[in-house]
Parts: structure tokens; C-alpha cells; sequence
């Protein structure tokens, strides 16, 4: 049932009557979302980017002598911008009670925003057209392979091999030149809510009824374009679970010698594999499992490279920040661990 009952409001409800703020244990940490750069695209639908597919010819030349002409090669690719949308309606008399329907219905937005943002988290990983046609393309199907591909240089293993247990840390560089996601042209970025006022409902509940409802829209127009493959690189094959031998889920025995340094070696390799390391905003992103591992490193190892540093959280709370090589750590609750092997 989509609409609001007595039951939800009771649990959204303090004794006092007031709603309190949601503490949403559902509610997952997707910092990619913050980090990302977003571009107004050049088309209606999302973007069009032309993407080098050859140097031209160079050549020495003598005096009196001339040589050739070359020209570099390109190609046009057209990436799709998708449209996340959600729509929330709450009885005006279930809103109205106790004369707060203001907070009550700030309570609500929040639990749709929060699930609007793991939605397209999600698709920025693992986003694929060939499964729904209205997604646009994330990075896991974009590095999918060790070899033959193109970019599988940038696809390295750290070594897992069982099914449906593995998960994978990313190497991001955001720039409107490397890797950076697009709004259709003319629109705005970002979620949008829109308050759409006081409507009559003609399906309450699902009954086909009619109902006064207060009625608010929130919609996310977005895509990705990785302009330049070589500013992403994916690590994959992380084993999480106690039976791989690869696991980073325990730190005990072997564990930190083997698996965690692996992961770090990897990490090394994957800021050798960017060209330009200030050609944008370089983060790493990995879920809690990784990310709970390396914390722990980095606590119990002497070492410079992997390092928890004090940082500025986004509203002058002062905080701690995992970094590795003076380059960003975050966690993205949206990378599973429950990915395939790669090949």
C-alpha cells in the first residue's frame, strides 16, 4: 500500500505528538554522489562525446624535404541521461494531525530522498542498459574483463575466486575531461522536489477511490560518460566472505599480511594506471567490508601510505578521512559484495 496509514504515523510519531527526526537504519552511505562531477550535457537526452581513438603520425624531418600529412582519429559516442522519478501521497487529514503536517511530510521526503539516492548510486556502478533499457551505463559494465577489451588494462584482480562472493574498490578521477556525469541539456542537476500541493487521489490505496492528498514529485535526471578510460580503474575480485582465500573479512593470522597488503598493492597499481593524477579529483571508493578492513590497517600498521587524516566534514564538524597515498577513501554502500568473478 503506497499511501501513509495511522500505523506509519504512529511510528513516525514522539509521545508528545511531534514528528520526530527519522533515524533510518535502512539508510546507506553513497559519498560517490558528492564527489562526482556533473556536466550540463549537449543534448536533450543526455550527452554526446567525442572520444580519441588514434594519435596522428608524427615524423623527423631533413632539411629541404618535406613530409606527409596525418590527422588524429575520433569517434562520437551518445551517452543517455536516465530518469529516476517518485511520487508521494499522504492523506491531507493524516498529514494534518496535530497540526504539523510541515514536519510530517519533511519526515516522508527525507525517506524518499535517501531512496533516490541509493537508486542512482547503484546505477553508477552497476547500471546497464541491457537489463533495463531506461538505465544508463555504470562502470562495472564498462570494466568488466581482464583482458581482450580495450581498457582491461585498467581491470585488475586481487585474487578471489569464488561465485557471487566477491566485491570491488574503484579509482575515480572526475573531470569534465576523464569521467563526470551529465544532465540533459536545459534541465537541472540534481534531485528535484516539487511540491505539487493539495490533489485529489483517484486510485487511494490502490481501490480505485478518491481521497484528498498532499502530493510531492521528486525526479533525478543523470547519466555517466567515461570520456577517458584510462582516469578509472577498477580492483576486483576481492574476496568477502571467511571461505575465500583472498577474504579481507578478517584481519587475524595471514590475513593482514596477505589479503590486506594484496589490496594495497593493488591500490598502488591503480593510481600508477591514471596519467594525470591532477587531471581532476581522484577518490577511491569501496564498500563497508574494504573499507573496515583497511581502517583496521591502518591502525595496527606503521605506514605513511595508508593514513587517517583529520578533515572537514561538509558542515564544519571536524572529522577523520581515510586516505591512501594522499588520495580520498570513501565508502559507497552501493558496491555489492556479492559480484561475479572477473575474468
Amino acid at each position: 500500500m503506497a499511501n501513509l496509514t495511522l500505523l506509519d504515523w504512529a511510528k513516525r510519531t514522539d509521545p508528545d505528538g511531534s514528528a520526530p527526526i527519522i533515524a533510518n537504519l535502512l539508510s546507506q552511505t553513497n559519498e560517490i554522489l558528492q564527489d562526482a562531477t556533473y556536466v550540463q550535457g549537449n543534448l536533450p537526452t543526455g550527452h554526446r562525446v567525442t572520444i580519441s581513438t588514434g594519435l596522428p603520425t608524427v615524423y623527423y624531418r631533413a632539411l629541404n624535404e618535406g613530409i606527409p600529412t596525418s590527422k588524429a582519429t575520433t569517434a562520437q559516442v551518445d551517452e543517455s541521461c536516465a530518469i529516476l522519478e517518485a511520487r508521494s501521497e499522504v492523506d491531507i487529514d493524516l498529514a494534518m494531525l496535530n497540526g504539523n503536517s510541515a514536519e510530517f511530510r519533511m519526515g516522508e521526503a527525507r525517506m524518499f530522498i535517501e531512496a533516490m539516492n541509493q537508486k542512482m548510486a547503484s546505477a553508477m556502478f552497476y547500471g546497464n542498459p541491457a537489463d533495463d533499457a531506461k538505465e544508463f551505463l555504470g562502470l562495472a559494465p564498462r570494466y568488466s574483463s581482464l583482458t581482450g577489451a580495450g581498457n582491461s588494462t585498467n581491470v585488475l584482480s586481487a585474487g578471489g575466486a569464488d561465485a557471487n562472493e566477491q566485491t570491488s574498490v574503484w579509482l575515480c578521477c572526475w573531470s569534465d575531461q576523464s569521467v563526470f556525469c551529465p544532465f540533459p541539456k536545459g534541465s537541472n542537476a540534481g534531485l528535484l522536489q516539487e511540491d505539487l500541493g493539495r490533489q485529489t487521489s483517484f486510485d487511494a490505496g490502490g481501490t480505485g477511490k478518491r481521497m484528498e492528498v498532499m502530493a510531492e514529485r521528486f525526479q533525478w535526471k543523470s547519466g555517466l560518460v567515461v570520456k577517458d578510460w584510462r582516469y578509472a580503474v577498477r580492483i576486483a575480485n576481492i574476496g568477502t566472505t571467511a571461505d575465500d582465500t583472498n577474504a579481507i573479512v578478517d584481519l587475524g593470522g595471514t590475513m593482514a599480511a596477505s589479503n590486506t597488503e594484496n589490496i594495497l598493492h593493488q591500490m598502488m597499481k591503480a593510481v600508477a594506471r591514471i596519467p594525470n593524477l591532477s587531471m581532476g579529483r581522484c577518490v577511491f571508493y569501496m564498500n563497508r567490508t574494504v573499507f573496515a578492513g583497511l581502517m583496521r590497517t591502518a591502525l595496527e600498521k606503521s605506514s605513511s601510505v595508508l593514513s587517517i587524516q583529520d578533515a572537514a566534514q561538509q558542515f564544519g564538524k571536524p572529522g577523520s578521512m581515510l586516505s591512501f597515498m594522499g588520495i580520498p577513501i570513501r565508502q559507497c554502500d552501493a558496491i555489492l559484495n556479492t559480484e561475479g568473478v572477473i575474468s
